[in-house]
């Protein structure tokens, strides 16, 4: 059982990690806000650099499944374990060999994904809306939003595929870079 004194020394020496190595963290904010902004500015090459890279982790982490599975071939489930990391060896060399398409296919997982995200964050916010007071307002806005974006990227299909994850991708990294280069400056200047 965790308890305060445990929450606090950790709070504590999180604190003191960040502001020892600040010059780090903005480092890395720096990169992947240039990185982010690169991915805004040509969303193409971005979507087909990360269906590239989950090309690469898809079929890396199928070959170890299918060295596991056949150096466990005595344990149950050994049928499932082989399909399992056949498939992911399969959608690996997919994604590879046809990054084009697969950016399309993982434009339409991605809306799909914004779809669930949607409903459930606006269904959320309507079933607790007197619990939230002022915040459900927010929540279901940003249920709308997501639904929004979704209807964005279906309806420009099969074009929306080439700048969908691109810019979904650099949007992140945008996002993700300022929250450290802000971090570590109010670490430096703790």
């Amino acid at each position: 059982m965790t308890m305060p004194q445990d929450v606090a020394r950790l709070q504590s020496q999180m604190k003191e990690a960040v502001k020892t190595h600040w010059k780090a963290f903005l480092i890395e904010g720096i990169v992947l806000v240039i990185l982010g902004l690169a991915a805004v500015a040509i969303p193409l090459l971005a979507s087909i650099a990360v269906t590239i890279f989950l090309g690469w982790l898809f079929l890396i982490s199928g070959v170890v499944g299918l060295y596991l599975t056949f150096t466990t071939r005595g344990m149950p489930g050994f049928g499932w374990s082989l399909l399992s990391a056949l498939l992911a060896v399969a959608a690996g060399l997919i994604l590879l060999v046809q990054p084009i398409a697969g950016t399309l296919t993982l434009t339409l997982v991605v809306s799909a994904y914004f779809i669930a995200e949607g409903v459930t964050t606006i269904m959320y916010a309507l079933a607790h809306r007197r619990e939230l007071s002022g915040r459900w307002g927010w929540l279901l806005f940003s249920g709308i939003v997501d639904l929004v974006v979704a209807g964005l990227i279906i309806a420009g299909l099969p074009g929306s595929a080439a700048w969908a994850i691109g810019l979904l991708v650099g949007i992140n990294l945008v996002f993700g870079g300022t929250s450290l280069i802000a971090m570590a400056l109010a670490a430096r200047n703790s």
